[in-house]
């Protein structure tokens, strides 16, 4: 997977903007890494199945997660972040 450019949905900017400021902070630190090495372990990426199946998920934490897109040319939309149940949103 090539990671050329993230750009974001108003829906991620909103959940982002209500984060605690320790996972906001984890959440910066957690896209540099997948920018340098988007199979890097730590982030537990994995494709997602039943109505989010086009999506991808990585871990920010235990709790939280980033659900996003893959568009064509290594470009990435990042569609959601939150504590796993932002997979039922």
């Amino acid at each position: 997977m090539i990671v050329k450019n993230i750009y974001y949905s108003k829906k991620f900017i909103k959940l982002f903007s209500k984060l605690p400021n320790h996972i906001k902070k984890q959440v910066v630190k957690i896209e540099t890494i997948f920018k340098n090495n988007p199979l890097h372990p730590s982030l537990r990426l994995h494709q997602l199945r039943g109505r989010l199946e086009n999506s991808w998920s990585i871990s920010v934490t235990m709790d939280y997660r980033i659900i996003f897109d893959r568009i064509d040319g290594g470009d990435i939309f990042f569609l959601s972040v939150g504590k796993h149940d932002i997979y039922e949103k």
